[in-house]
């Protein structure tokens, strides 16, 4: 009886029917991933609560605190990015019948998968809080909105102090003899003009010169002050209030300028995770095969 044989060509190969992924293996090293970040994203929180101090002469300062934060931060990001890495290289199934550089490729490939994957997982659940974060601060803005609104129509009335210009109101409306009593101190709507005066001013950006001629004769018949007097302390409590806004000016350029470089430096960070993934993963696929191939069939 003749065996009929069957020959294949010289040079071809076969192609394997399972595939060169092991989704089984990146979901475990993302899974591990993900739990490692929460668990030292704890650990750093609460180091950082205790290192912390509600008084100014005690504990780190805020400069300290923050920078500390940030570089724990991608401590736990390339050790989180490390370990699941390592764990989808152990666990993924064994190619048989690959050469050593496609092995090594499959099993960078399946760390920078797992990392991929524990960033998304990561991303989704930062996603939340900050969307409830973010919903909170439009609340929040709208609530202060609605009292600054409420402030406004309240500067006519002679309780001036819960007005945020009263400060500045105060300054100008000084008498000039701190122990006589300022003229219509008693249901007087002073005040109430000069609120008004300072607040229109800073939503137009400037001073009308009808206003400034006002304020000016306001102020040097309320206080006592010669004209030029109290032109002077007009002069001075405007620069204050040019300086304030100047101030809150560059603490919001500083604030976009941190931000930016934060996301700079994150996406920097994220990046080198991916690397240290892969590498995770190739140390791990290739100890995996070692102890394959060392224990017995």
């Amino acid at each position: 009886m003749t065996i009929p044989v069957t020959t294949v060509p010289a040079g071809t190969t076969t192609e394997s029917s399972h595939s060169a992924v092991s989704w089984g293996a990146i979901i475990a090293g993302a899974v591990a991933a993900s739990a490692i970040t929460l668990v030292l994203s704890l650990v750093g929180s609460g180091i950082g609560l205790s290192l912390a101090s509600p008084f100014s002469s005690g504990g780190s300062s805020l400069a300290t605190f923050a920078i500390g934060g940030a570089i724990w931060l991608i401590i736990v990001q390339w050790a989180s990015a490390g370990f699941g890495g390592y764990i989808a290289g152990r666990l993924r199934t064994k190619w048989t019948g690959v050469n050593r550089d496609e092995v090594f490729f499959r099993d960078t490939a399946h760390g920078i998968l797992a990392w991929a994957l524990a960033t998304l997982i990561v991303a989704g659940a930062l996603g939340s809080a900050v969307s409830s974060t973010i919903g909170a601060g439009v609340q929040a803005t709208a609530t202060l909105t609605a009292g600054a609104t409420a402030a406004g129509a309240a500067a006519a009335s002679s309780d001036a102090g819960s007005n945020a210009t009263s400060y500045f109101v105060d300054s100008l409306l000084r008498p000039a003899n701190p122990g006589t009593p300022p003229a219509g101190s008693t249901g007087d709507d002073t005040a109430g003009q000069v609120s008004r005066i300072l607040l229109t001013s800073a939503a137009n950006g400037e001073m009308s010169a009808g206003d400034r001629t006002y304020l000016d004769q306001l102020v040097a018949s309320r206080t006592g002050l010669s004209e030029a007097d109290a032109k002077a302390r007009v002069d001075a409590v405007l620069k204050s209030v040019d300086d304030a806004k100047a101030a809150a000016a560059k603490a919001a350029e500083t604030a976009r300028q941190t931000s930016a470089t934060i996301a700079l430096f994150g996406a920097l960070s994220l990046l080198i995770g991916g690397f240290i993934a892969g590498v995770g993963a190739a140390i791990g696929g290739r100890q995996r095969d070692e102890v394959d191939g060392v224990l017995p069939a």
